[in-house]
């Protein structure tokens, strides 16, 4: 149960977003370029970044909702590639540009001023562009900010990682919207 009452019984920033749709629409809005629009990292490779730093927050709905678009994304069915980021990104079989951005997108979520330029550097070494490192950072930033809105708010998450894997393909067809909204 949320600390408010948000009028609603729906989990985590959906529950949120259908008790205030003006915000709905500007978080949504965020979402959609963050991770949506068209860039040189894949869609699967932003919701990874997001789903690293939500994991990182430990905020349960966000790490399962977007680690189950990256799966999607990715072509994980299981959700092996997903669990092993979380585990220890340094290890898991992504590229080392990948490894390189994750590094600092945990520092992001430590704090801004965490972020080395040296972090930077090596990043650009294993071939991330500016635009790479800018989304990162503010993909990072993001979801440190809509971590804290789902877990600030008390929502709750189901644990059931299976509801989170079949609303993936939703989320992949149509982006981010609020509950109830429709995309024209």
């Amino acid at each position: 149960m949320a600390y408010i009452d948000l009028m609603n019984d729906l989990p985590g920033i959906r529950g949120l977003m259908a008790f205030d749709p003006q915000a709905a629409d500007a978080l949504n809005g965020l979402a959609n370029v963050l991770l949506c629009r068209e860039s040189t990292l894949s869609r699967g490779e932003r919701e990874l970044i997001a789903t690293y730093v939500s994991s990182l927050n430990d905020c349960l709905f966000c790490q399962s909702v977007h680690g189950a678009v990256a799966s999607h994304h990715l072509g994980d069915t299981e959700g092996e590639l997903i669990r092993q980021v979380k585990s220890d990104s340094s290890e898991a079989p992504i590229s080392a540009k990948m490894k390189a951005l994750l590094g600092i997108a945990g520092r992001v979520q430590k704090g801004g001023k965490m972020v080395a330029h040296r972090q930077v550097l090596d990043a650009i070494a294993e071939g991330a562009t500016d635009q790479e490192i800018h989304d990162t950072v503010l993909i990072a930033a993001a979801f440190c900010m809509f971590n804290r809105y789902v877990d600030g708010l008390g929502t709750w998450a189901p644990e059931d990682q299976q509801i989170y894997k079949e609303r993936a393909p939703g989320i992949v067809e149509g982006g981010y919207t609020r509950p109830g909204q429709k995309l024209t």
